[in-house]
């Protein structure tokens, strides 16, 4: 089992581009699992973390409602942000500059064979992350996602999560909210909820955070969670 990750920070980043990215990475180990098995090799499958901003986009996932888009193609365009259909699981959610977004493109094989513990680890470096600047955050019972303030009116999301597996290997990710502009997230009906609010990091803390120091939090805690080897 190969723990080795390469870590790459892509900056503010095209989200088509970003996408087109992924998908090689992601076909580049599927593609060699499937020739370890016919040629009974055991070459080790290499484990990719992208982190990346993204310039405005609404992004629609497999499960989604288009009707969860309030916007026309006109007003997308006045707000500067563009729109995609995407191939991972959830309804529509928002991406922008301000928000740190992962992309894990690993091979579960090397680390355990089991999609909800991956989405809860994901969930719980973002958690260790709040709580390191004093928030209690928490899941949301049959939400992905991080939260505050579950089961009140005063529930808001901080973290959305949508991902793609196939043959154990994994791609998109999260999206957490950190120096976000919140007024986009009301174009959409976020993750399709209609009586949720989103919330930002800034939002919470009543001040505008260093977007560097909160993202190697996060990655400190993915590296732990994950038993990850930096190379």
């Amino acid at each position: 089992m190969n723990k080795n990750i390469q870590f790459q920070d892509l900056g503010l980043k095209d989200y088509k581009a970003t996408w087109e990215y992924q998908e090689e990475l992601f076909k580049g180990i599927v593609d060699l699992k499937i020739r370890n098995r016919r040629e009974e090799t055991d070459f080790d499958t290499p484990n990719y973390f992208l982190f990346v901003e993204h310039p405005h986009v609404y992004t629609l996932g497999k499960s989604g409602a288009l009707e969860n888009m309030l916007l026309s193609e006109k007003q997308l365009e006045d707000k500067g942000a563009t729109f995609y259909k995407i191939n991972r699981g959830g309804d529509i959610t928002y991406h922008g500059p301000g928000q740190i977004v992962g992309y894990p493109i690993l091979d579960l094989d090397n680390f355990f064979t089991d999609i909800h513990k991956y989405l809860r680890f994901l969930e719980e470096a973002v958690i260790l992350t709040l709580k390191e600047y004093g928030l209690e955050s928490e899941r949301s019972p049959g939400e992905t996602g991080v939260w505050f303030d579950v089961g009140t009116p005063k529930a808001r999301k901080i973290c959305a999560l949508g991902v793609k597996s196939s043959r154990w290997v994994t791609m998109h990710g999260f999206a957490f909210n950190i120096n976000s502009d919140l007024s986009y997230f009301g174009n959409i009906i976020p993750c399709g909820i209609a009586d949720k609010k989103v919330t930002s990091l800034e939002k919470e803390l009543e001040r505008k955070m260093d977007f560097e120091e909160v993202k190697n939090k996060v990655k400190t805690h993915l590296i732990e969670l994950f038993e990850m080897e930096i190379i």
